[in-house]
């Protein structure tokens, strides 16, 4: 999924089985089963290789935890369903504002002014639904003609 164009992107996660969540300095948290939508940025210089990281975090191929979203998916009832992408633009609090209200403040809006970047729980097809009318509503709002909004397989690397 390497793309160094990068962009933004939410991962949809499903969450199989309740699970109390170490999220770095925002403590312990308990979530119910469902789905999450968690939106990121891809903006360096690899891209959406960013995405591949999450992808080992969540198969439990890394232990290293740098953003909030590390805590959940290292969560073994966790795996990453599908990913949302907004190719060529930086979207991330535009999506993030557009889904709904977060089960944690501050999931990882620690450096901007958002309330969360995590929103759930939901029913899996119904949040990825959400999260792609976010996408699509944001890169409208960019006026960036090039930029584009994909699905891939939250599996595939």
């Amino acid at each position: 999924m390497s793309d160094a164009t990068g962009g933004s992107y939410t991962l949809v996660v499903g969450l199989a089985a309740d699970a109390t969540v170490t999220a770095g300095a925002l403590g312990d948290h308990r979530l119910p089963a469902g789905a999450y939508a968690y939106t990121g940025s891809a903006l360096g210089a690899g891209g959406f290789s960013r995405v591949d990281r999450h992808r080992r975090t969540a198969r439990g191929d890394s232990e290293t935890q740098h953003w909030h979203v590390d805590y959940l998916l290292s969560h073994p009832a966790a795996r990453i369903d599908r990913v949302v992408r907004s190719v060529g633009v930086d979207v991330e609090c535009a999506v993030a504002e557009r889904l709904p209200p977060g089960p944690i403040d501050g999931f990882g809006a620690s450096d901007c002014g958002c309330g969360a970047h995590l929103a759930g729980p939901e029913a899996l097809d119904a949040l990825a639904e959400r999260a792609l009318t976010a996408h699509e509503a944001a890169v409208a709002s960019s006026g960036d003609p090039n930029a584009t909004v994909d699905v891939v397989d939250g599996s595939a690397e």
